[in-house]
């Protein structure tokens, strides 16, 4: 059986010679979203977490707080053997206070038969904008049921990076075209695991087997760091604004040569899907989008490396903007 440990930080700005904070405790940090006694356990002082997914329920939690910007980060290990129709979500989000117009950074693993790989995708929301998906799928280059792995959110107010390790795999830099796309109001951090059967995988044709059950995600070292905010709130405080500037200068926001090439690898090799290259739902790629002509012409029309016919049947409803609700990537094996 694997079991989810999960040590719990604020991470300070760094500074040379300092140590490492002590962990902030579940209590002190963090609030149950639903898993029950059962499925969520805490263990070691409350630093320790467990999320199970059985037949009757998966498990979550999310920060008390939520933040103005900031930097979210977890080492990750994932469920393995057959997990088809799981999705385990690290992710920011402020929909249980902006409920028409949140905000989101996600993070989705979505499991797989036995003897296939995870996959995962990334995806950004801005002011409720629901129906301009911004989703990219990739696979790994390892296996992310065998060891933990760093996986990292950076929010500022000029740009978005998310990481693995140390390697950027994708960056998002604001722009005016953006507008209210771009999410701009405090967020809270989000870990969950649950059943999404009916899309998770193969577009619902492989479910969840609970005779593998419990599945058990395992996650470590947590990290925080960011001003806390009043998401009603509408003046950004002294100390957000200083905390602002700081997110702005540290490494994870500077992306080196070494680092752009390694992303630069990933996608080309690795990403399997991207919304800026698919013309069947963007005639124009939406503002933030930086195409590469080799991409575009990897990718073809449809954003993905192989044409899919059922992508032109949704084409044939015009130019209409199909909503990422009801406009379901197809993944193939």
């Amino acid at each position: 059986m694997n079991f989810l440990c999960i040590s719990f930080f604020i991470f300070l700005l760094p500074i040379a010679g300092a140590s490492l904070p002590q962990p902030l405790s579940f209590q002190k940090g963090f609030t149950q979203l639903f898993g029950g006694d059962t499925n969520l356990l805490r263990f070691h002082n409350d630093n320790t977490v467990h999320l199970h997914l059985n037949q009757y329920t998966g498990a979550g939690f999310r920060s008390s707080d939520l933040y103005n910007h900031g930097l979210f980060s977890a080492r990750i290990k994932l469920p393995s053997e057959y997990t088809a129709g799981i999705v385990v979500a690290f992710y920011t989000s402020n929909g249980d206070v902006f409920e028409k117009t949140h905000d989101e950074l996600d993070f989705e693993f979505l499991g797989n038969i036995k003897g296939k790989p995870w996959r995962f995708q990334t995806n950004l929301y801005g002011n409720g904008s629901t129906s301009r998906g911004r989703e990219e799928r990739y696979t790994l280059w390892f296996d992310p049921s065998k060891a933990y792995h760093r996986y990292t959110i950076l929010w500022t107010s000029s740009k978005i990076i998310f990481y693995i390790d140390d390697v950027p795999i994708r960056e998002i830099i604001k722009s005016d075209e953006m507008g209210s796309d771009f999410p701009s109001k405090p967020m809270a951090l989000y870990a969950t695991i649950w059943d999404a059967s009916n899309w998770a995988t193969n577009g619902g044709k492989y479910k969840v087997n609970y005779k593998y059950a419990p599945f058990v995600t395992e996650m470590t070292d947590l990290v925080l760091h960011g001003c806390v905010s009043d998401p009603i709130q509408q003046v950004l405080t002294d100390d957000c604004a200083q905390m602002d500037k700081q997110l702005e200068t540290i490494h994870y926001n500077n992306i080196t040569p070494k680092q752009q090439s390694a992303m630069k690898r990933f996608r080309e090799k690795y990403m399997y899907y991207s919304y800026c290259y698919d013309t069947l739902r963007y005639s124009v790629p939406p503002p933030e989008c930086v195409v590469d002509p080799l991409l575009r012409q990897r990718f073809k029309e449809t954003g993905r490396p192989k044409f899919d016919r059922r992508h032109r049947r949704h084409s044939k409803k015009g130019n209409q903007v199909l909503s990422n609700k009801v406009y379901e990537i197809q993944d193939e094996d």
